[in-house]
This record gives structure tokens, sequence and C-alpha cells, in this order.
């Protein structure tokens, strides 16, 4: 283990707490890259789970607000339906305070789902036989990076901007019905691995840190890079 791995972690506290603290944070770490992991498959290269001809959900709402899918398959159902709830109101962090719901607190994120939408339909839709790659190949490095603690603060950073995206473009909609609360803590813990740079603790960035910052320390930029997303 990397002689600083634990140092953000050591107050004045037993010897016992700081490494539970540290057993913690490697579980949560391993964890969030196993979610990661159990997404690749239904969306697998070359064609990302895709219809033959890359079709996308289409969809529209009724005068009550309730949205109508016409469902594809993969990767192309899910940014489609992302396309679809774009306009509607997208209310996060919702409280109801009686058991009828007249009364909640919430944040109308609405603007921010717009935004997203430009993304999708100017970036993702038209290119998804190469945006289909980067997207995979972004949840495959999270992965790894987070299961074995390899360059874990960018895999942190990278976990953000995923499921920062999936929670505007889905949390909350309720049809496919998507628990608001399943995406808003997936950004939730990877900002603490982004923060934590977990794989300090028993992960190969531990291994890694004492040798880039012997490099760092004979003013080598890149290992001044590597150290900050180790």
């Amino acid at each position: 283990m990397d002689e600083n791995a634990g140092s953000y972690m050591q107050e004045d506290t037993p010897h016992w707490e700081q490494r539970l603290r540290q057993v913690i944070l490697v579980i949560v770490r391993i964890g969030l890259g196993y979610l990661f992991f159990t997404q690749l498959f239904w969306k697998m290269p070359p064609d990302f789970g895709c219809p033959s001809d890359y079709t996308f959900t289409t969809g529209s709402a009724s005068q009550t607000g309730q949205v109508q899918l016409q469902r594809t398959s993969g990767l192309c159902d899910w940014i489609g339906i992302e396309n679809v709830w774009a306009d509607q109101p997208r209310p996060f962090f919702v409280a109801n305070l009686d058991n009828q719901g007249a009364s909640e607190i919430s944040i109308d994120l609405g603007w921010a789902a717009k935004l997203n939408n430009i993304f999708l339909e100017n970036l993702v839709m038209p290119n998804i036989q190469w945006v289909g790659w980067l997207l995979w190949a972004a949840e495959a490095f999270i992965f790894i990076s987070l299961a074995f603690g390899f360059l874990s603060r960018l895999g942190g950073l990278t976990a953000v901007l995923v499921s920062g995206q999936l929670m505007i473009g889905l949390a909350g909609i309720s049809n496919p019905y998507e628990w608001e609360w399943s995406y808003n803590l997936m950004v939730l813990l990877a900002l603490v691995m982004f923060a934590f740079a977990p794989g300090r603790i028993f992960g190969v960035d531990a291994w890694l840190r004492p040798r880039l910052k012997d490099a760092a320390s004979r003013d080598n930029r890149l290992a001044r890079w590597a150290l900050w997303l180790t």
C-alpha cells in the first residue's frame, strides 16, 4: 500500500476506525465499478443492441402528461427515451409533503434536460455508430478503474460525467418508471470516488504513486498529471 494511502483519513481516531473507513471505501469503489460492469452487456458493440437500422425509440405525450413510447432496443432504446422525455416537466429531488402528493418540494431541472437533448440530437443520435463505442468504452473504463483501483480519480470523474448525464436524461420518468434516487445516488457515489481517489487504498494506484512521485520529482510533467489522475 502507498505509505500515504490513507493520509486523508488519519485523524485523532483509533487505528481500527481508520482501517474501517478504508475498507468501506474499497467496498464502495468495487461496488460502483461492478454496477457499471453489469451494464456493459445489453449494449455490446458493434451494434450496441440497436436494431439493424439504428432506429431510436419515439413517443408522444397526451394532454394528461402521459408519455406513450414506441420502443426499439439496446442503446437506441434508452437514448430515444431520453429524447422523448426532454420536453416534459422534470422535477428533481422531489419530496411529497402529504399522502396525496398535492404539496411537494422539488427543483425544476427541465432546462438541463433540454440542454442534454441538444447534445443527444446533434452529436449522439446522428453518429451513434461511433459515439456508441465511446459511451461503451467510458463505462468499461469506469469498471476497470474502480474495480482495480487504477487511475481511480479519473475513473471517478468519468463516472460523475456518465452518471450525471443519465440522471438528467432519465431520473424520475414514469414510462418506463425510473426511480429518481437510483440515479442521484450514482452521482453522489461517483463524486465520492472522484474526491477520495480510492485506488490509493488496496489498488493499482497504491503501487503506481511512489513511482510517479519519483518521476515527478525529476520534473516529469506527465508524471505530475498522472499523480492527479491517481
